[in-house]
Parts: structure tokens; C-alpha cells; sequence
């Protein structure tokens, strides 16, 4: 009974299919037709360029000649906007095909007629075709490098479709580095772009690659639901390369889980339409997991076929991790029969393909382990055991990198919360300010009222009416408390908050240190092994002489690993939520710590962004006393404050062709009785219609959700609450902003 289902479903989906084909190619017969009988030239080539997309979807070959072609006629008309178009889907077809070479020929063709136009679209559309070319080659970094600088570009000019597909592919990068909360941040987003839009197909490409997502994050439940979903909104509009892709990664899905045949079912699927499509990758890819599937089930006659035929496709192709897949899936075959030295080239080989690639994923760890086994099979012991290792390596990486994530998505969380919080807090005190003034109004009628009846009843209507306005006056400062206390709880959670724009900046700074302490840690190791061998020579001067070198070293390990727990205790002084105590503290050295670290920060979240950074500290200034965790929290507001303003200028001027240097200087002064402390920006300034504002608790020029507009209202309390100083905000010369701390000195222990 199963198998008749089977036979049933299988049919009904080849009969809808055929159907679905059949509207695709009445489609296309109607932009022959458009084509045909079309006089206006650039309109002929927006209907050809029309008919390049479709092609795309069912026979890529087709759709490279025919982009080729509409290259030539735009030239003939001089039309920049087809070429353009053109040059764009020939990166992308000939990447889908494997043949690099052609697509980077492509990338750069496009990239020097975008340069000639110099308009935000076109930089946008060579963006995003080179982050699909690296994305494709592996260079997963440079990928997310294009495309993070594409997707603005297409929101600023309102192009929401390309957005959404960017996007999409970003996601992809992100997911093959392991950073999953990026990845569905990035799929989420495209999804309701395609959502808004009604836009199915992009609804179909974005659905499969949030299922291979939640696929690799081990969700194998909802990523099978999601799966399937993109192949049923797939054969709705006939997209047969997201079926295939769908086939393939529910084959991959399947082999995780040991179901062979159903792993089997869906690779065989995908070599079929992969063979449709022209798409020599994935056939090979889908080859070698049919190849798996079969050696897992002791077919392996059938299974060295199939991966002598993935192995054959994937030469034909310059992808790194088609090769890898090919080649592994080989060694696996030929491993699970015991053939451990014929095993031993497919392994390297499949290795030596992603040397060159930003992966270090948990599938490399499992081929290293399972080399080093032939390693050992075969009588190499010592080759085994660097197998092993680079095995244990890539193991621990993972970890790491796993818990790094989970850091990531509380952080997201977090902020989310915060900002949340924020929004939910302001909507509270716009409905209490309303529900105040309805009070009003109806105490006022109430009022009235009681004037009327005053003049009938006297002296009772006076005595009921002052009840009930002390009463509406008692809930008017319950609601008023309630809010101060939820409004100072958010302030709190802001302190908190920069604690997490401290983490990628501290992250930098303690791996320097710890790079130091390993690196003569390792010297002085391999120092005492020469002393031993001078001793047992007698060269006993020799290793008097060495042995002072280790004494160097060891001296410089202390130093290095008092500096990694110098930042680790400004960390945790940071993050303390009680008010703190004054403390002797060195500003220049608390100054320039800070700096470093919001530096560190904005270079983690844009590692494109690079700015000048000047610094005149006063070494007169000496120790002060001051709360240390809550001058850091103001100094980094300050910093950060400034980055941001000279990163956004800076990528307007990128925009617009304009040669700008961003810089940002700190400068500290003593003064007779205080001290000062200045950040001095050359961004965009502030507008004199909005200083006075930017101390007010939730006021923010930043963007809507890039900002709470406590940061600098917290500042301001602190320093002229917590510190008795002054806190204000001038013109730089440069046109940026100067912000300037003075700070009374309390109690100097510089001269001491």
C-alpha cells in the first residue's frame, strides 16, 4: 500500500510539473513574440533581458548565449543600462555552471563599465555579483565584504527585490562560517521583503536556504518543513533549480540522520534536474552523497560508480567544495572496504581543495580523523598522529566557535530586549501623559459639576467631589512613580548594554598578550631541551648563557600575562551595576584603554572601516580620584559616539566619489583645579537646532533602532551628578564635534 502512495504522489507531481512547464514555455513564446514584434530598441532588450531570467531557471546554456547577444545589441544602441544587466546575469550563470574563470572575466567586465557610470545601482550590482562569485569560490569572507556593502546601497535606492536577494546570499556566507544567528537574521529579513512584495519565487530560494540553515544548526524537523515548503512554492512557479537544491540538501540531511535510501532517493533526484539545468556542481555533489548512501549500505560496486562519476564532473568544475565532497566521498567508499592505502590520495586531495578557502568547518575535522585511520591501517604512525592532531585542532575550533555563537544570539537577544524595553517605556509615558490629560478634562467637567450641584446640595457635593480628586491625584503619582522606577531600570539595563560594545574590542586586546605569553612560553620550552643537551655535552657556559634567556623569557611572560589580566579586571569592573567608589585612577592610561577598545569594537562590526586616530594626553594629569567603571562608561559613549559619526560621513563620501580621511582625537589637559578631557570628531556635526536636545534621556539623531538615546544622557549624570564636573558639546574646527569633560581634581596623587 505504501509503495501504490508512492507511485501515486510521484505521478500527480510529474503531471503538475509538465503542466507547470508548459505555462513557463508559453511564457517565453510570449516574449518571443514581444521581441519580435517590438520597434523601440531598449524596450526589445528590456523583453530579452526578461527572457535571459527565465531561461536561467530551466537551461542556463540558453540564458548565457542569450546574454551575450543582448551585450552586443546594447553596445549598438548605446545602451548602458543592458549592458549592465547583461554583464550581471553572465557572472551569475557562468558561476552556476562552474566555469570561474569566465564568471571572474564577466565580474570584472562589469565592474570597469560600473565605474564609468558611477551611480549607487550599478556600484550595488557589481557588489552583490562579486560577493555570488566568492561565496561560490568559498572565500566566504570576501563574500560577506561584497554584499554588506551592496545591501545598503539597494535600500537606498529602493530596490527592494535585490535587497532581499542579497540579503539571501549573505545569509548563505554566514551559514557556512557557523554564525547562525547572522545567517537567519539576514534569511528572516529577505523572507519578508518576498513576503511584502508577494514575490513567490524569491519566498522559494529564501525558504531553502533558511531550511539548510536550521539543517547545519541541527534542527532537522523544522528543516525538513522548510524543505518541503520550498519545493511546493518551487514547482508553483517552476524553479527548478530550487527544487534541486532542495533535493540535494534533504539527501545531506538524510545521510546525517543514517536513512540511506531516503538519502539516496533525494541525491538521484537532484542528479536528474542537476542534469536538466546544466549544473555540473551540484550533479557531482549529489553523485557523491548517492555514492555514500550506497557504500553505507554495502553496495559498493554501485557506490565507486557513482563517485567515478561525481569525481569526473567535479574536474570539470572550479569549485572548491564540489572537489572536496567528489574526493572525500571516494576515500569513504573505498575506506569502508578496508582499502586504506588507495583511500589515502582521495582523502588529500579532497583536503588540499580547501586549503585556500575561509572554511573551518566541523566536515574537515571528520575527513583529518578519518585519514589519520588509514594512516594507522597502513603502518604510518607519525602520519597519523598530524592527522589526528589537525583532527583535535578543528574539534576544539568548533567549540569555540559554537560558543562564540551562543554569545552572539544572547547579545542580539539582549539588544533586542533593550530596545524593546525602550520603545515600550516611551509608549507608556505618551499613554500616561493622554490618561493624565483625559483626567484633566474629566476632573474639569467633574468640576463643573460639582459647582452646579454645590449650589443645591452644598457642603456634602464639596466633600465628595475633593475625595475623588485626591483620589485621581493618588493614581496620577502611582502611574508617575511606576514610570521613574521603570524609566531608572532601563538606565540600568543601558550601563549593562556597553558592556556588550566592549566585547570584540577586549576579545583584540587580550589575544595580543596571550599571543605573547604562548610564543616565548613555546621558545622557552624548546630553550630548556638545548640546556639539557649542552649539559650532557659539558658545555656547561653555554647553557649558563641559554638559561638566561629563559630567565628573559619568563620575565616577559609575566609582563604579558599582567597585561591580559589588567584588561580582564577592567572587564569586570566595567560590568559592576553598583554605584562604585572613587579610586586613584590614571586618566591618560584609562583614556587610551578605552580608546583602543571602542576602536577594537567598531573594526568588529565593520572591518572595511579604518580611521585616523590622534592622541595628546597631559602626563601632568597624574592619578585622580574618580568611580573608574563609570568614567569608562562615559568615555566610551564619547568614543563610540565619534566612530560612528566619522564612519557614516565616511560612507556618504565613498557614495559620492568624495576623497575624505576620517579622524577622531583625545586629548586630556590639566587645568588650574581640573582636568580636561576632549574627543574631537571631523564627521558630519551637529545641527545648533538639536544641542540642547542631545543630553535629554531618549533623544537620538541615530536612526530609528541604532540608538536609545540614553547614551549620552547617562554620560551627563554621571559626570555632573557622580563627579561634580561639567559635560558639554561645541563645533570642532574641522566641522565635526567636540565634546569636553571637565572633571575638578578632588584629590591629586600624581607627585606621589
Amino acid at each position: 500500500m505504501k509503495h501504490l502512495l508512492k507511485t501515486i504522489f510521484i505521478s500527480l507531481l510529474m503531471l503538475f510539473s509538465t503542466s507547470l512547464l508548459k505555462a513557463q514555455n508559453a511564457k517565453l513564446d510570449s516574449l518571443n513574440r514581444l521581441i519580435r514584434s517590438e520597434t523601440d530598441d531598449k524596450l526589445r532588450i528590456k523583453h530579452m533581458l526578461e527572457k535571459a531570467d527565465h531561461l536561467a531557471i530551466i537551461s542556463l546554456d540558453s540564458a548565457i548565449i542569450l546574454n551575450l547577444k543582448i551585450i552586443e545589441e546594447s553596445k549598438r544602441i548605446k545602451y548602458d543600462r543592458g549592458q549592465e544587466e547583461a554583464f550581471l546575469k553572465l557572472v551569475y550563470n557562468y558561476t552556476y555552471t562552474g566555469n570561474s574563470s569566465e564568471a571572474l572575466k564577466q565580474l570584472s567586465n562589469l565592474r570597469h563599465f560600473v565605474e564609468q557610470t558611477k551611480d549607487s545601482g550599478s556600484f550595488a550590482n557589481y557588489y552583490s555579483s562579486a560577493g555570488l562569485y566568492y561565496g561560490m569560490q568559498n572565500k566566504y569572507d570576501s563574500s560577506i565584504y561584497f554584499y554588506e556593502k551592496a545591501i545598503p546601497l539597494y535600500e537606498k535606492i529602493g530596490n527592494s527585490m535585490r535587497t532581499a536577494q542579497s540579503a539571501s546570499n549573505l545569509a548563505i556566507a554566514f551559514q557556512q562560517q557557523s554564525n547562525y544567528s547572522r545567517a537567519l537574521y539576514y534569511q528572516q529579513k529577505s523572507l519578508k521583503i518576498h513576503e511584502e512584495d508577494e514575490n513567490i519565487m524569491g519566498q522559494a530560494y529564501t525558504t531553502v536556504n533558511m531550511a539548510n540553515t536550521y539543517q547545519n544548526m541541527g534542527d532537522l524537523k523544522r528543516a525538513e518543513s522548510y524543505f518541503l515548503k520550498s519545493i511546493e512554492l518551487a514547482l508553483k512557479m517552476n524553479l527548478t533549480n530550487v527544487e534541486l537544491y532542495a533535493y540535494t540538501n534533504l539527501s545531506s540531511m538524510f545521510i546525517g540522520v543514517d536513512q540511506w535510501q531516503k538519502a539516496y532517493d533525494y541525491a538521484m533526484k537532484a542528479v536528474k534536474l542537476g542534469r536538466k539545468m546544466g549544473d555540473k556542481g551540484i550533479q557531482a555533489a549529489s553523485f557523491s552523497k548517492a555514492a555514500l548512501a550506497k557504500a553505507n549500505q554495502n553496495e559498493f560496486n554501485e557506490a565507486m560508480e557513482l563517485s567515478k562519476s561525481a569525481i569526473s564532473l567535479a574536474d570539470s568544475v572550479n569549485q572548491p567544495m564540489i572537489i572536496q565532497q567528489a574526493y572525500s566521498g571516494m576515500g569513504f567508499v573505498l575506506k569502508s572496504q578496508k582499502k586504506w592505502k588507495e583511500a589515502i590520495p582521495f582523502y588529500e586531495r579532497s583536503l588540499a581543495s580547501l586549503a585556500d578557502a575561509d572554511l573551518f568547518i566541523k566536515e574537515n575535522g571528520r575527513l583529518f580523523k578519518e585519514l589519520s585511520e588509514c594512516y594507522e591501517q597502513t603502518g604510518n604512525p607519525a602520519k597519523a598522529l598530524e592527522m589526528y592532531k589537525k583532527y583535535t585542532v578543528i574539534s576544539d575550533s568548533i567549540n569555540s566557535r559554537e560558543n562564540i555563537r551562543k554569545a552572539t544570539e544572547l547579545t542580539m537577544n539582549y539588544e533586542f530586549e533593550k530596545k524593546e524595553e525602550a520603545s515600550r517605556v516611551i509608549q507608556d509615558a505618551k499613554d500616561e501623559l493622554n490618561r493624565t490629560r483625559m483626567m484633566g478634562l474629566g476632573s474639569g467637567l467633574l468640576l463643573s459639576f460639582i459647582i452646579i450641584i454645590g449650589a443645591l446640595v452644598g457642603y456634602r457635593g464639596k466633600q465628595r467631589a475633593n475625595a475623588k480628586l485626591r483620589k485621581q491625584k493618588t493614581e496620577i503619582e502611582d502611574a508617575l512613580e511606576k514610570l521613574k522606577v521603570t524609566q531608572s531600570q532601563l538606565i540600568q539595563s543601558e550601563k549593562m548594554a556597553s558592556l556588550g560594545e566592549l566585547t570584540a574590542g577586549i576579545a583584540h586586546e587580550i589575544q595580543n598578550p596571550l599571543n605573547f605569553v604562548n610564543n616565548f612560553s613555546d621558545l622557552s620550552n624548546e630553550l630548556v631541551i638545548e640546556i639539557k643537551e649542552e649539559l650532557a655535552m659539558g658545555n656547561y657556559q653555554e647553557a649558563k648563557d641559554i638559561l638566561n634567556n629563559v630567565q628573559d623569557n619568563l620575565q616577559k611572560i609575566t609582563h604579558h600575562g599582567k597585561r591580559a589580566d589588567g584588561i580582564v579586571k577592567g572587564m569586570l569592573l566595567h560590568s559592576r551595576t553598583n554605584a562604585g567608589e572613587k579610586l586613584p585612577t590614571d586618566i591618560n592610561n584609562l583614556s587610551d584603554e578605552y580608546l583602543r577598545l571602542a576602536y577594537h569594537g567598531m573594526r568588529a562590526k565593520d572591518n572595511n572601516f579604518n580611521a585616523n586616530i590622534i592622541t595628546n594626553f597631559d602626563p601632568a594629569i597624574g592619578k585622580v580620584d574618580v568611580v573608574p567603571q563609570d568614567m569608562g562608561r562615559v568615555m566610551l559613549n564619547l568614543i563610540n559616539n565619534a566612530l560612528y559619526a566619522v564612519a557614516e560621513k565616511s560612507k556618504k563620501a565613498n557614495a559620492e566619489g568624495i576623497d575624505y580621511e576620517p579622524q577622531v582625537t583625545l586629548i586630556t589637559r590639566k587645568e588650574k583645579g581640573s582636568i580636561e578631557i576632549r574627543v574631537v570628531d571631523n564627521g558630519n556635526g551637529i545641527p545648533d537646532s538639536i544641542k540642547d536636545k542631545i543630553f535629554q534621556p531618549f533623544f537620538t539623531s541615530k536612526p530609528t533602532g541604532q540608538g536609545t538615546g540614553l547614551g549620552l544622557s547617562l554620560s551627563y549624570d554621571i559626570v555632573t551628578k557622580g563627579h561634580g564636573g561639567e559635560l558639554s558639546v561645541h563645533e570642532a574646527d574641522n566641522g565635526g564635534v567636540e565634546f569636553i569633560v571637565r572633571l575638578p581634581i578632588v584629590h591629586n596623587l600624581s607627585g606621589k
